[in-house]
């Protein structure tokens, strides 16, 4: 048993949307990522996402609307649902999803994460 620090771990890298595990837990992986700027569309069609904002904030964007998530508010992306993070400035974000969840879904991409590191 071993006590993280979060913005230890975030004081380790300094690059946007490229998640690192911090956690395994029944299953699930707990990451850490930065964002800023737009990621790609995309749906995970297996997996439910939680997006947990530590520091700052960030937009959620689905076909129909668009959800503002700020520091200390999580919000749960459903299985199958379309959305887009976009954030105006950096933000901190822990993530709870199954683990080998891919990023970027179906989309695939430049910004596809495989093998995610441990941290």
């Amino acid at each position: 048993m071993t006590k993280i620090n979060i913005q230890e771990k975030l004081s380790r890298f300094s690059d946007h949307w490229h998640p690192r595990i911090v956690g395994e837990l029944n299953g699930q992986h707990v990451k850490l990522v930065k964002f800023q700027g737009e990621f790609v569309w995309h749906r995970h069609e297996e997996e439910d996402e939680l997006f947990f904002v530590v520091d700052g904030a960030f937009d959620i964007e689905f076909r129909d609307k668009t959800v503002r998530v700020k520091a200390g508010e999580f919000l749960i992306v459903p299985r199958g649902v379309e959305h887009r993070p976009v954030a105006e400035e950096e933000v901190s974000v822990m993530l709870f999803e199954p683990a080998g969840t891919l990023n970027t879904g179906d989309a695939g991409g430049a910004l596809t994460r495989g093998e995610l590191d441990w941290i």
